[in-house]
């Protein structure tokens, strides 16, 4: 049986179907990742497993218990805000075991418990500070730190990383993956971010318009998306998709079978950049990201732009005509309703 079960749960706001019937199973120590757009349902629906909003039908069951019904308090549950929420006038110490002092925790087994944290995340030489002598990611780790010494059955992170830099980002990444790996914890995240959906997750659970739109480790959204929107949604840059009426080569040249009205969609590095006259597309550079490691060549060809990754240097610039090799067996066709039809050859792998 699952740790953590959703089954069939909705919430309204007023007349908004917010979320709208779903079901998930989680399993114990488990890092699980809610993505989608803004207004997807993905913070509520993990505010609803938090008991933070209510639940208006449906069922969650927690290793074997209903928790619909119970309060926060009592879910044993641990959340992790974006906005940190930290208690200014206290110190970290105080901070990281105020919980454990309102249930009337002994003392010593609070100090063992925040002292183990603090080493976990390099917090000892801070834990008598208050929170504004802190930097933005030491904070976000004090915070981190509270949910850790609850020990709960489930930690809960809402957008965690959004309010650190570029630098922080990446590097609170890299611990919050590692902690879960030491703690064997089961873990729920939430981003818009797909880079730390894609870097952290052992399944990811793609959200649109309050449904789940597919469910699947990071790679299998990769290879195999179920739709359109799955497939642009996972993977930077995004997935080129075509409409077939606007680029006749696809069907011509790589006798691709897209259905009446469909769409053909390309990773970025299924594209090979060639000489001008050579290659089955024509077309003209409009843009290059020359990223250091890789390079991102924008070439617009008649009515599409095609975006190509290669991991070489280049010396085209703008305005440069050139010719764009296609992987045919990679590419996803899709019909006209966005379902996918066919999967690229990558995905056999």
């Amino acid at each position: 049986m699952a740790y953590l079960q959703l089954q069939a749960i909705e919430k309204f706001f007023g007349e908004l179907r917010a979320i709208k019937g779903i079901d998930l199973e989680i399993q114990q120590g488990e890092f699980v990742v809610f993505v989608g757009p803004s207004g997807c349902g993905k913070s509520t629906l993990l505010r609803l497993i938090a008991g933070l909003e209510q639940i208006d039908g449906g069922k969650l069951v927690l290793d074997g218990r209903d928790i619909t019904e119970l309060p926060s308090s009592k879910r044993d549950l641990a959340m992790v805000f974006q906005s940190y929420a930290l208690y200014p006038h206290m110190s970290v110490f105080e901070n990281m075991s105020f919980a454990l002092k309102l249930a009337g925790v002994d003392p010593a087994i609070i100090k063992d418990k925040v002292d183990r944290a603090a080493a976990i995340l390099n917090l000892t030489q801070y834990l008598d500070r208050t929170p504004k002598a802190l930097s933005g990611g030491q904070r976000q780790r004090v915070a981190i730190g509270r949910a850790i010494v609850r020990a709960p059955k489930v930690f809960l992170f809402d957008e965690p990383l959004s309010n650190l830099d570029a630098a922080l980002r990446g590097q609170t990444r890299v611990e919050i993956a590692k902690l879960h790996r030491d703690l064997g914890a089961t873990t729920i995240y939430v981003t818009h971010d797909q880079v730390e959906a894609m870097t952290l997750a052992d399944r990811v659970v793609v959200l649109r318009d309050g449904v789940i739109e597919q469910v699947g480790t990071p790679l299998e959204l990769y290879d195999k998306p179920a739709n359109q929107f799955v497939a642009q949604f996972i993977g930077t840059p995004q997935m080129n998709v075509i409409a077939a009426a606007s680029l006749p080569q696809l069907q011509g040249v790589y006798g691709l079978p897209i259905p009446a009205g469909g769409f053909v969609g390309l990773r970025p590095e299924n594209l090979t950049i060639r000489p001008s006259g050579s290659g089955g597309v024509q077309g003209q550079v409009e843009l290059v990201e020359a990223l250091g490691a890789e390079t991102l060549i924008y070439v617009q060809t008649g009515a599409a732009q095609l975006v190509a990754r290669q991991n070489t240097r280049t010396r085209l610039r703008v305005g440069d005509h050139v010719g764009v090799d296609i992987d045919a067996d990679s590419a996803h066709l899709f019909d006209a309703q966005g379902r996918i039809t066919r999967t690229g050859a990558a995905a056999a792998h």
